[in-house]
């Protein structure tokens, strides 16, 4: 297992390298460029070449590169010229917020897909799971921004039970459960259409296996299979997914937040990309890059506690 850990945890660390050196170099080829982003378009010549070199932006960009990750692992991120704050600050006030809720809207999405997509394989083929899954599909293939509109017009106009917008937190990093709930329920209607898709599927095909027949033989009742022996081996599929859809759910979250005004790390990307604030977009993404990596690995993690046979490839 240790091994297992080890040799996802290096590639772990080379997928995050990889994000920073593309968004590095993404950022730094934009047009206009970090000095006249900071300085405007009206800055004269004399000030965009002082800037430049108290930046350092004349040296070949590797050395930038090197230069500028060898601070972030020590927690220096820069500073928001539109802010003026430190990016570490900003990031550990708005990122913490951006966990919570795709934490939250994850744990929901899971507890309601696991026993519905059971449910829907038991009863494939029948009424309810024919319901379910044009439910599911619709679901599906509803981009999130146009759910959460949706959500606003029904939860909000409609009925008025939740505020469709956030609440100025200021510096605090707890946020009040109203004004979540919209932003939760519009990320986890999303991932349910996902998760019970594929569990459904896990389901059905775990009920044509071997070990199914002989628990049936041995007088083992159909509430025993399922939850005794189908549950653990559908959740497999479930824990991969699990990982691969929670670099979605992060993107969705940006978002999510724009739409709901949620002071998270989404809304504060989006800010700053309006703002062309570099140094904030560079630190947000490769905070995010970092937690969705790290997300991955628990679920690669997690896979292999429950599947041995992963371990053992």
């Amino acid at each position: 297992m240790a091994g297992y850990v080890l040799k996802r945890l290096g590639q772990a660390i080379i997928t995050i390298f990889a994000v920073s050196l593309i968004v590095f170099a993404v950022l730094h080829a934009l047009p206009g460029g970090l000095v006249r982003a900071q300085l405007g378009q009206k800055a004269t010549a004399v000030q965009v070449h002082t800037l430049e070199v108290q930046e350092g932006l004349l040296k070949p960009l590797p050395v930038q590169y090197v230069t500028w990750a060898w601070n972030a692992l020590r927690g220096q991120l820069g500073f928001s010229y539109k802010l003026n704050e430190s990016v570490a600050s900003l990031i550990a006030l708005y990122v913490p917020r951006t966990f919570i809720l795709v934490l939250v809207s994850l744990l929901f999405a899971v507890a309601i897909a696991v026993p519905m997509g059971l449910w829907q394989g038991y009863r494939r083929n029948r009424g309810d799971d024919h319901a379910l899954s044009a439910t599911m599909l619709i679901l599906y293939s509803m981009p999130t921004f146009l759910l959460g509109v949706v959500l606003i017009v029904v939860l909000n106009l409609w009925f008025p039970l939740f505020p469709s917008t956030a609440s100025d937190y200021g510096t605090s990093l707890m946020v009040d459960v109203r004004d979540l709930a919209l932003p939760v329920i519009t990320l986890c209607l999303a991932n349910v259409s996902y998760f019970s898709r594929y569990m459904r599927s896990a389901v059905i095909d775990n009920l044509l296996e071997d070990y199914v027949r002989t628990a049936r033989s041995k007088g083992a009742t159909n509430k025993r299979i399922l939850l005794r022996h189908i549950l653990r081996n559908s959740l497999t599929s479930t824990v991969t997914l699990l990982g691969l859809t929670l670099p979605y759910t992060v993107s969705g979250s940006l978002i999510v937040e724009a739409l709901f005004n949620y002071p998270g790390a989404g809304l504060l990307f989006w800010n700053s990309a309006q703002t062309r604030d570099f140094p904030v977009l560079l630190g947000v993404v490769l905070i995010i890059a970092v937690l969705t990596v790290l997300g991955n690995l628990v679920a690669d993690v997690l896979y292999g506690v429950i599947d041995p046979r992963v371990r053992q490839r």
